[in-house]
């Protein structure tokens, strides 16, 4: 059942970008919109956990600063989605593992494996792929420009990680920690947006349905299905189910917005998701250099999805 679960979750999450495409509002608008419509379900479910979330003040306010971060990284990633499409925009935004464990290594001093050292290079050379090079034919309406953001969502995404397994040391149900960070994320988005002059609140039914369907589906039951299912699943079998969201994004673009990816681009988004998975499964950090398990580690590279918040 837990595998099930698990699937589920993967499946649900990989629509996240196909329905940022289909609301058709600008970045900042999807970002604080897709938050402010799963905050009354999250508070809901929250309530209803009643006294089984026990962290102090100071852990609701790291996991609603973490939310802060996620605003950026969702405006990054939406407009990624903008330039370069719903697929490859998801694919990029996956390179939040390589960042992980650079911070690892600068801030606890976990040593890269040999694996993260010949890995991490073929990476960034598969970003650069999905750029076009510059060459005609290369899917997107600014490709290389779609390539920047979707790799700043990574650094961002990875930030939020790091941040948000720091406000939850007490192991809380997921719903606590994610009410917090959507509070953060949706108060981020309304500044992001504001600041930007892209923040509309006057569009139609139907986008508002759209990102309605992103909040409930992906945000809120595709993220507590993940963050619940995936700590009871080996390792291995965790990191090959995260790596089926970015390819079956691709598969969604493909199928339903006619993405037709450039050779390049093809070979971009393959490197980078053989990349990912390859550090996910052999890790990113020494074996030597891994400290004893500790409440405050950085949270395990793939441990959660782009879009398992995304």
């Amino acid at each position: 059942m837990t595998h099930i679960l698990a699937l589920l979750g993967i499946v649900i999450i990989s629509f996240s970008a196909i329905f940022v495409v289909l609301a058709d509002v600008s970045p900042s608008t999807a970002a604080l919109f897709r938050n402010l419509y799963a905050l009354p379900v999250l508070l809901l479910i929250r309530l209803l956990m009643r006294g089984r979330d026990r962290r102090d003040r100071r852990a609701h306010l790291f996991a609603f600063a973490a939310g802060m971060l996620l605003a950026v990284d969702l405006n990054c990633w939406h407009r990624s989605i903008e330039l370069v499409g719903a697929g490859l925009s998801t694919v990029l935004a996956n390179i939040q593992i390589v960042f992980v464990g650079a911070t690892a290594w600068l801030m606890h001093r976990e040593r890269p494996s040999r694996w993260a050292f010949v890995t991490v290079p073929f990476v960034f050379l598969g970003a650069a792929l999905i750029s076009g090079l510059g060459q005609p034919g290369a899917y997107g309406s600014n490709p290389a420009l779609g390539t920047v953001y979707g790799v700043l969502a990574g650094v961002m995404y990875a930030a939020f990680l790091i941040l948000f397994r720091a406000s939850n040391k007490r192991r809380a149900p997921a719903a606590g920690p994610l009410l917090d960070a959507t509070a953060g994320a949706a108060v981020g988005a309304l500044v992001f947006g504001l600041l930007d002059g892209g923040l509309a609140f006057d569009f139609g039914l139907s986008a508002h349905l759209w990102l309605a369907t992103l909040a409930l589906l992906p945000q809120v039951v595709g993220w507590l299905l993940i963050a619940n299912a995936l700590p009871r699943l080996p390792a291995l079998e965790t990191s090959v189910l995260l790596l089926m969201q970015p390819s079956l994004t691709i598969l969604w673009g493909v199928l339903l917005f006619a993405e037709k990816l450039s050779p390049l681009q093809w070979s971009g988004a393959a490197i980078v998701i053989g990349g990912v998975g390859l550090l996910s499964i052999k890790g990113s950090v020494a074996a030597a250099a891994r400290p004893g398990p500790r409440p405050e580690a950085l949270p395990r590279s793939g441990a959660l999805s782009q879009e398992a918040s995304q």
